[in-house]
């Protein structure tokens, strides 16, 4: 009895070039997904590093927060509340690195707010940013406005007309109240600010996510106005 020969199956060809284009734009995300993930030395998830904070040794031996995650050396991230932060500090989890104060999540905070200040101030000169209801009120009206930064001591009249301006409009932009009316004017080159839109764009998104970041160590409300919340 003569045995048959088995032939080597070869691997299936790809259809057309439109299918090893999506396996090759299948494999860039999952490689990008996987460098913008950091692992949470406090929690152990992996998020993205949008939603974390990175830590690095000063060249005094203390511990210091990276905002913008470029400064040199080996750092530690943990994920962006002041609890993981503060949780941190008493674990010694960043001893390895040097010292760290235990008033680190103030200034977490703080960076993090001036962060958001100078992202204003560059939406700003770049006409992406007014203040002011009435010039608020247009963008809402053009649709043009991503997200509607209100301070957070603003009077409640003022406060209860834009929430009502925001819920209706379509798209609803982001409404957040974590910036004093201090801090939204020193980003404009005012006394104060009240209420300020942040048109759609590059810089908007930027803002948004350390503004989700600050809402970590502030109290306050950043949420998109209808059903999405950040």
């Amino acid at each position: 009895m003569r045995l048959r020969k088995l032939k080597r199956r070869r691997p299936r060809r790809l259809a057309s070039e439109r299918d090893r284009r999506a396996v090759v734009a299948t494999a860039l995300a999952a490689v990008v997904e996987r460098e913008a993930a950091r692992r949470c030395v406090v929690s152990g998830r992996s998020l993205d590093k949008r939603r974390l904070i990175r830590f690095v040794a000063a060249p005094d031996g203390a511990v210091v927060p990276d905002i913008k995650a470029n400064l040199p050396g080996r750092g530690v991230w943990v994920g962006a509340e002041r609890t993981l932060v503060e949780r941190a500090v008493a674990k010694g989890q960043f001893s390895h690195l040097g010292r760290a104060a235990t008033d680190v999540g103030d200034h977490v905070e703080a960076l993090l707010a001036r962060r958001c200040c100078d992202l204003l101030g560059l939406a700003r000169r770049a006409g992406l940013a007014v203040a002011g209801m009435q010039k608020v009120r247009a963008c809402l009206v053009a649709r043009e406005a991503r997200v509607i930064a209100e301070a957070r001591d603003a009077a409640e009249d003022g406060a209860a007309k834009i929430a009502r301006l925001v819920m209706v409009a379509v798209p609803a932009p982001m409404l957040v109240r974590l910036l004093d009316r201090e801090e939204l004017g020193s980003a404009l080159g005012r006394e104060d600010a009240v209420h300020v839109a942040l048109l759609r764009g590059r810089l908007s998104d930027l803002f948004l996510d350390e503004i989700r970041r600050l809402a970590g160590f502030r109290d306050g409300a950043a949420k998109a106005c209808a059903t999405k919340h950040i």
